[in-house]
């Protein structure tokens, strides 16, 4: 194996809002899944959390794209361009005369059209993938998770993303009940947007936003553990003048309830088509949620008692796709559930 340092394998999770990268077991990179672009050359000027600091802050000379959209891929040549500059930082400390031969295996949302597919697997080809092996979301959030996706038992498995939440029924390696809906991260954000826009008429970027969900996210009126209130500043839409409000974390379950509603009903329909024997395996083993979604104070205990199958958030959340890529990606050869 004279040539073995010309190979390298890869496990990345493309997610609408950050993406991961797994190398040797370990973390190689996790950025915000964001490019800053020179309007005039077209050239890529910042990747992730650089060009997420100029996310909403930029001139007319340079633009900030997010390249996926609901858990797709909205712009090509942005994807690309994301995927080549985050292999490139992952390899910044390789110095070889020649490129490695990139084998690469990466999430994509189950509810993903065969166009979807084509524009993941040709922007992990150009980005200098030789070998490209696909994962759906929810399989590889049961690998992540520690879940034994081959075994003739059932697993459920809700994945909330940024873009897609993706609830899945696993069992003998396959995917036997899915459903893909766009009701996660970004549509919380814009909840939180359009709440605060509506009720104390103060306008707040998504940025803004996203620091609210994440410091006082909730979707219960009452938790055991209260966070502080977050204080948010920007301009009153009326007057235009500067103005200070205090958000508690029961506002924000208030105004995200309609979207997890929606969340809910998408698991009862989905465990309304599963067949009854894996049915009472899940209310057996409960039903595992993963994703950055998951994070959100109270979620395991509402969804609990609104459906009366005991909800588990997997450890460490956020990384359980990553987790789980990383996993399929040393057994490119015995996972059949992986596509070519």
């Amino acid at each position: 194996m004279a040539f073995r340092f010309l190979n390298q394998e890869l496990a990345i999770d493309l997610g609408t809002a950050n993406t991961v990268i797994f190398k040797n077991d370990q973390i190689a990179l996790d950025e915000p899944s964001i490019v800053a672009i020179d309007n005039q050359t077209g050239k890529c000027i910042a990747l992730g959390q650089k060009a997420k600091l100029m996310h909403e802050k930029t001139n007319p000379g340079i633009k900030t794209v997010r390249p996926l959209r609901d858990g797709v891929i909205a712009d090509f040549n942005a994807a690309e361009m994301m995927i080549r500059g985050f292999i490139r930082q992952v390899n910044s400390r390789r110095h070889s005369l020649f490129a490695p031969n990139l084998k690469l295996v990466v999430g994509i949302p189950s509810g993903s059209t065969e166009v979807e597919i084509r524009a993941v697997r040709d922007s992990s080809e150009h980005a200098g993938g030789r070998d490209v092996y696909l994962i759906y979301e929810p399989m590889a959030a049961a690998l992540g998770i520690g879940l034994d996706v081959e075994a003739p038992k059932g697993n459920m498995v809700v994945d909330i993303g940024g873009g897609t939440t993706e609830i899945a029924v696993i069992s003998l390696g396959g995917i036997v009940q899915q459903e893909s809906i766009r009701v996660a991260g970004d549509v919380f954000t814009a909840d939180i947007q359009s709440y605060l826009r509506q009720q104390h008429v103060i306008k707040v970027g998504e940025s803004t936003a996203e620091k609210i969900k994440i410091a006082v996210g909730a979707v219960i009126p009452m938790l055991d553990v209260e966070p502080e209130p977050f204080l948010v500043r920007g301009p009153n839409l009326m007057t235009g003048h500067p103005v200070e409000v205090l958000v508690p974390y029961q506002e924000i379950a208030h105004c995200l309830d309609k979207s997890i509603a929606r969340l809910e009903t998408a698991i009862q329909q989905t465990l309304e088509q599963t067949p009854p024997e894996l049915y009472s395996d899940i209310v057996e083993n409960g039903i595992f949620l993963s994703g950055g979604g998951a994070l959100l104070r109270g979620l395991d205990k509402r969804l609990t008692e609104k459906i009366n199958i005991p909800f588990h958030v997997a450890e460490d959340p956020l990384r359980a796709v990553a987790r789980g890529t990383c996993i399929a990606l040393k057994n490119t050869d015995n996972y059949s559930f992986l596509m070519r």
